[in-house]
């Protein structure tokens, strides 16, 4: 297979089993992207969308995925941009850089789980819900 330099948006409910080379294929259902690895080695991309993840911008032609894809488990370790449906490559990050980013992906997705939690309810809000129901 041959690197992408393009990837069009494909919107889908679920991905298809077998995905083809220059999709993105976007499912706002499940808040999850999907695409063959951009430098051509064949294996599936899954990006999902959260705050604490990947966020998605669609211009009604294009799309862009921020931050990179960094496919540090791959053996590829591909690093890319996806802007404006063009493939940006990035630099090769080392061992100690992946780390560093793995650590850091972990924390904030902690953190934005963390704020997101329901939070127990008072003993009168509780009292107040079953007066009202």
């Amino acid at each position: 297979m041959t690197a992408q330099h393009t990837l069009r948006p494909v919107f889908t409910e679920t991905f298809p089993s077998t995905m083809d080379a220059g999709a993105l294929y976007i499912s706002i259902a499940y808040r999850t992207c999907g695409h063959l690895c951009c430098c051509g080695c064949g294996h599936e991309v899954v990006t999902p969308l959260s705050p604490a993840q990947w966020t998605l911008t669609y211009d009604g032609e294009n799309v862009s995925l921020a931050p990179s894809v960094g496919n540090w488990s791959l053996p590829c370790q591909s690093h890319y941009w996806i802007h404006d449906g063009r493939v940006r490559w990035s630099r090769r990050y080392s061992t100690a850089e992946i780390t560093q980013n793995r650590d850091r992906d972990h924390r904030l997705l902690a953190q934005t789980a963390e704020e997101h939690r329901p939070r127990p309810r008072s003993r009168l809000r509780r009292l107040l819900t079953w007066w009202r129901s």
